[in-house]
């Protein structure tokens, strides 16, 4: 049993209760208590009524009333009230959690907007793991309907793959049983650029890029797969976009998994990356951003 909490961030919309059941299986899954987050933006001068009848009575909060009427009958769960900025507070939510799961949109900011600026900025700066739940029917045609054998996609960088993210994906397929997707992309067609009487580089042969990515692809799996004998993974190599292949990949995937930017010395903020960006705004399927593991 796992002593870290699965953290449900809720706010009452609907978005934020898919986002409560998928969190609730994921605390099952790894006998984990489930702790559920409310926080309320108490502004008292843009609100005359609530000014004249002073602060909400912390004790009282309908949004987690209807979260536990949506939790009934399942006993290891902690409800928190917090007050102030979400997009503070969420992040700082995490920060002893084994997992942030959130809903894509919430009840504030713009019904078109794609992914809300809470979900984004628990995405970019939380600790722990962040799954994002998207809204039903994204990417149309009846997609986000994968049944629970479906498998688990994580895109891996051949050049520069991240640890953290392939532990989690290797573990997150070996709780669930289901096979592993791994994608790997290159770029293709190569971009030469030439300075004027430079002599151009000799043709790349593709069969021998994509051959390249695939064996340094699996000498990075290979102790991943020792560790989680039990997990089928499936290495596909494809040219082009990430972005775009992962995006395809969850219309299909019971979750899809990306890693944020480490730290750079001249960046010093935390980054998440276009691929995992996009991957947010666009993927059919639960999308899991994984923090880089933690320098010694």
């Amino acid at each position: 049993m796992s002593t870290q909490p699965v953290v449900a961030a809720v706010d009452g919309s609907d978005d934020s209760l898919r986002a409560l059941r998928w969190a609730l299986d994921a605390a099952r899954r790894r006998e984990a208590p489930l702790r559920v987050v409310h926080v309320r933006q108490y502004a008292p001068w843009a609100q005359p009524e609530v000014l004249a009848a002073g602060p909400p009575d912390p004790a009282e909060d309908p949004v987690l009333d209807r979260a536990r009427e949506h939790l009934a009958g399942f006993s290891a769960v902690e409800y928190v009230p917090l007050e102030g900025a979400p997009g503070a507070l969420l992040p700082e939510a995490g920060a002893e959690a084994a997992l942030l799961v959130l809903g894509s949109r919430g009840r504030g900011g713009f019904a078109s907007l794609l992914l809300g600026s809470n979900s984004l900025a628990a995405a970019r700066d939380a600790e722990c793991p962040v799954v994002v739940v998207p809204r039903p029917g994204r990417g149309g045609d009846g997609a986000g309907q994968a049944g629970p054998d479906a498998p688990v996609v994580v895109g891996v960088n051949a050049e520069s793959p991240d640890e953290a993210t392939l532990a989690f994906a290797f573990a997150e397929a070996a709780l669930r049983g289901v096979p592993l997707r791994v994608l790997a992309a290159y770029p293709w067609p190569l971009q030469t650029w030439m300075l004027p009487g430079e002599m151009p580089p000799p043709d790349i042969d593709q069969d021998a890029v994509e051959h390249e990515t695939r064996v340094l692809t699996d000498g990075f799996l290979a102790p991943y797969r020792e560790r989680h004998d039990s997990v089928t993974a499936r290495t596909d190599v494809l040219p082009g976009d990430a972005a775009g292949h992962l995006v395809e990949a969850s219309r299909a995937a019971s979750l899809v998994v990306v890693g944020r930017h480490r730290r750079r010395l001249l960046s010093p903020a935390r980054m998440m990356g276009s691929v995992t960006q996009a991957v947010l705004l666009h993927a059919v399927s639960p999308a899991a951003v994984i923090p880089p593991a933690q320098l010694a």
